[in-house]
């Protein structure tokens, strides 16, 4: 069976959930909080170590204004409210992308990184203001400006995932087929399952049985 140290998500389908269930996008947002706690349990029970959640992308600046605040509101809420909780089941928080949000969001962020900073039991890798091609380019940038050879363990080191283990599994809800600028790198060679379940939709059970595929799964690498 295949060892699974990291799980990456792409939890999407949260405003098509709202507007099919509630009439409204961001009740779906609120209801794929849920979800993520579901999930974040049911990854400490399988031991893994590593769970990354892509919460919001550098395009999703794109939405209207009302949503976007809603998110982060959301955001703050749950960090508010639920981060002693995390500290206690001895879970990190490390945010990946870019902190450009208010002066209090990012003041929280950094607080609530720096309260679970030595918490080894899981960490969780939150993808915000994330992309990839940009994630990409400033390696490449540091890299000139640092004189440093190109090769990929160069390159790696100026990554925001620096000594973090590249995903094993990567799953994608919301029945859509494709990466949307998520971890390009670091997604080289993990297993991806595409779930049509929209996020909120999303069970412990549906999350179990696509690991035990995954562990079922006959990896290759390059070779027969």
């Amino acid at each position: 069976m295949n060892p699974l140290n990291h799980v990456a998500i792409i939890m999407d389908g949260n405003g098509r959930w709202g507007l099919k269930n509630k009439n409204s996008r961001n009740a779906g947002h609120k209801a794929g909080l849920n979800t993520v706690e579901k999930v974040i349990k049911e990854t400490i029970k399988n031991k893994i170590k590593f769970l990354t959640l892509y919460a919001f992308s550098t395009e999703n600046w794109k939405r209207p204004k009302k949503e976007v605040n809603f998110l982060f509101n959301l955001l703050e809420n749950f960090l508010k409210s639920r981060i002693d909780d995390l500290n206690k089941k001895k879970i990190k928080l490390k945010i990946i992308g870019v902190k450009n949000f208010s002066k209090n969001l990012n003041n929280l962020l950094n607080a609530s990184e720096k309260k679970t900073v030595k918490n080894k039991k899981l960490q969780i890798n939150l993808a915000l203001n994330y992309g990839s091609k940009f994630e990409l380019l400033n390696a490449f940038k540091e890299l000139k400006k640092n004189r440093k050879t190109i090769n990929e363990k160069n390159i790696e080191k100026y990554l925001q995932t620096t000594n973090i283990p590249d995903p094993d599994l990567l799953i994608r809800t919301g029945n859509t087929k494709r990466l949307s600028n998520f971890l390009l790198w670091q997604l080289a060679y993990s297993e991806i399952f595409f779930e049509k379940k929209l996020w909120p939709d999303f069970t412990e059970k549906d999350y179990n049985k696509i690991i035990k595929k995954f562990k079922n799964t006959k990896r290759n690498y390059g070779r027969i």
